[in-house]
């Protein structure tokens, strides 16, 4: 009896979000360093610590890197902070709605006053929309990931072994 309460009971919040945001981090955090390989982008993946260190620093492999550490950080704490808000929300809404808010705080409003961007209209579109894309697919992977972990979101699988599933199992 105690192991199907255990079961039924599912994953702890805050563990499981911290892994959800350590691999969004290293996922998305890939994603950002080939975005500004490949030029899509003009900002380095180090954008979020620009106030704190030289952009000469932050082109180099070193500055690679400590980004993608400094976004790992970051997705951690952005994960645990869904957890806490909008953990029982159902589907990817959610998550993509999470995703546009965190770009629009940093592209629109802490980027530009910190420092570690110019103001949107000094960035240019291909920029723009690559760091848009990037951040809603960042916030659909934290998103979905937490809400099918904390919601029962296998009920809505229309079909397991060829026969509907309308209950979960």
């Amino acid at each position: 009896m105690k192991n199907e309460q255990e079961a039924a009971r599912g994953s702890n919040k805050w563990f499981f979000s911290m892994y959800i945001g350590f691999y969004a981090g290293l996922i998305w955090g890939a994603v950002k360093m080939l975005e500004s390989l490949f030029h899509f982008s003009n900002l380095t993946p180090g954008f979020l610590v620009e106030p704190f260190f030289k952009s000469s620093f932050l082109v180099t492999w070193q500055g690679y890197l400590l980004g993608w550490g400094v976004f790992i950080i970051f997705s951690i704490a952005a994960s645990l902070l869904y957890a806490l808000l909008l953990a029982k929300s159902a589907g990817p809404w959610a998550g993509l709605g999470y995703g546009a808010v965190w770009w629009g705080l940093i592209f629109l409003l802490i980027g530009p006053v910190t420092g570690m961007m110019n103001w949107i209209a000094y960035l240019d579109l291909k920029t723009i929309l690559t760091e848009f894309c990037l951040f809603i697919l960042w916030g659909l992977f934290i998103g979905y990931s937490i809400a099918f972990e904390f919601n029962d979101e296998r009920i809505r699988e229309p079909f397991k072994n060829g026969k509907s599933n309308p209950q979960p199992e």
